[in-house]
Parts: structure tokens; sequence; C-alpha cells
């Protein structure tokens, strides 16, 4: 069977990828997937021969077998960077993929937890040291919005401005420092926490939240506990910690209204980030109006009478 000549090329372009570039073999891997998904799209084409048609059609198989817009993007991406090398290294006359993008995909909408699970979720009783550390974590994540890096960095230094001033000061994305508001029952059981973060802590750790070895605690550890905790209090579904995130900006701004102060405390640094959340609050005012309102529901649409 006659070797396809285009996987030569894609060869080359791999191995100067990783001893050029210096790309991980992860990276490589994702480059090499993509360009064959163009080969298996046009079959016995010569990459020369390869144009822009070609190539939007490939886009249109892999939208209409569910891919993602973001993924295609980067598919697209890895085409790109391939008849790139081809024109300088290889003598191609163009590259197909220029001015090529990708289809947009529906943007998610964060998950947010009701007003009542969220309340349910954080009236869990504590027992043990541990628990007590739970609850102080997922009250401060709630009342102030924290990203869960931005929690697991606290020290216990930060805890004072908790307590005193009821505010917490932390350095999210692009090493932005903000400064956020702390609630009363979140002070309550950061302020409990303290009381019986001895039992847990290493004597010299300076971390607020510490795991079982008494060092700072990981981001896999807070996941695990939360999920844990949400299965052992019967919520209906996963709780993972960037849903209590989404949940504070949900319910805060649907009862100020203020898009620009969710904005600050959020961290964000563009208002069209946070602009989601009005999306979710528009989704809650549509249940309620479908529920409520005489003439909410929807009927078939009216036909013609034939004449």
């Amino acid at each position: 069977m006659t070797r396809d000549p285009r996987r030569k090329l894609l060869e080359e372009f791999l191995d100067q990828l990783a001893h050029q570039r210096r790309l991980s073999p992860g990276t490589a891997r994702n480059y090499a997937r993509a360009v064959e998904q163009l080969f298996a799209s046009n079959p016995g084409t010569a990459l020369d021969k390869l144009e822009p048609q070609h190539v939007r059609r490939t886009v249109s198989q892999l939208h209409a077998r569910g891919m993602s817009g973001r993924t295609i993007a980067y598919v697209i991406s890895g085409w790109r960077g391939f008849f790139a090398w081809l024109v300088k290294h290889r003598g191609f006359s163009h590259n197909p993929c220029i001015g090529l993008r990708a289809p947009k995909s529906p943007r998610a909408l964060p998950k947010a937890l009701s007003p009542d699970l969220m309340a349910r979720l954080l009236e869990g009783e504590a027992s043990a040291p541990a628990q007590w550390r739970d609850k102080a974590m997922f009250e401060l994540f709630y009342s102030s919005g924290l990203r869960l890096a931005e929690l697991v960095s606290l020290d216990l230094s930060d805890a004072d401005g908790v307590l005193r001033q009821g505010e917490v000061t932390v350095t999210g994305k692009g090493a932005k420092t903000r400064t956020v508001p702390v609630g009363s029952k979140a002070r309550a059981a950061v302020q409990t926490w303290l009381a019986k973060r001895a039992a847990l802590a290493r004597p010299d750790e300076q971390a607020l939240f510490v795991g079982a070895r008494g060092n700072r605690i990981a981001a896999t550890s807070v996941r695990y506990a939360l999920s844990q905790w949400a299965l052992r209090l019967g919520l209906p579904q996963h709780v993972h910690p960037h849903m209590l995130r989404h949940s504070f900006a949900t319910h805060v701004l649907q009862s100020s209204g203020d898009l620009r102060a969710v904005q600050e405390m959020l961290g964000h640094s563009s208002i069209s980030t946070t602009q989601v959340y009005t999306h979710l609050d528009f989704q809650h005012l549509a249940k309620a109006y479908d529920a409520a309102h005489p003439r909410a529901k929807r009927k078939a649409p009216l036909t013609e009478k034939k004449q």
C-alpha cells in the first residue's frame, strides 16, 4: 500500500514543533490530530491543491458532527500553522486557512444554585474540625464570590480583615487585587473555624485553611469536600466551588440589579464577562412569568382559516 505523501510533510512539521519550538508532546499530538482530520476529509487531494473551499467544507463537516466552535477554532489554528510552515519551508504558494473562522457556539451559561438550595447547603451541621473548616470555606465562597485559587491562597493574616472590617482582600487573575465584603454568617463561620484550627494545622503553617496533613489545603481537596458535603445533605445536583461564585453573582444581581458592583466584586476586567449573569437573571424572571401570568402559557400558533 502506497504511503500518503502528505503524512511525511506532517511528520517533518511535528518534528520542527518538538525540536525547534519545544512544544510539549501533548500539544504536538493535538496538532497531528487536527491535521489528520483535514487529510481524512479530503482523501487523495494533494496539500498544494487544497483551496479555501476544501477547508471550509471540512469545518462544516466537523460542526455537523457536533464539534464545538471553540474546538474547531483550535483545529483551524493547527491547520493554519501547518500551512504557514509549508509556505515558508516547502515552497507552497498559499495558505488556504487565512481568514477562516470557526462557527460560533452558544455561550454556556454558568450553573447557579437557587437561593433555597444555597441555604440548604450552608445550613448543614458541622461537628469535627474539618467540617467546621469546610463550612467556613463554603460560607466565604458564597459570601464574597471568591475563586477557588483565591480562597486557598488566604493566610491567617487575612482573617483579621474578615473579623474586624468584614472584608477580605484577594489577588485574582492578572495579579489584580480587590477587596470584597464578607457577610456576618461567613464571619461567624471563620471565627468558629479559627477556634478549632489548631486541631488540624501544623504550628508554623500560615494558611488560613489547612488540609488533613496540616498544610495549606489543596484545590482538589476543596472540590472533594464540597461535593461530599452536598451529597451528605441530599442536594439534587453535583456542586463545585465555582458554582458558589456563580450563585453569589446571580443572587446579588437579582436583588440589586447593579451589574457594575457585581463586576467589581467578581474582579472581572470587562463588563461583558459579568453580563452573562443578566441572562441567568432573565431566565429566573421568565420562569416566574410563565408560572404566574394568566396569559403566559404559549399555545400553538394560529393557522389561517381556509377560504
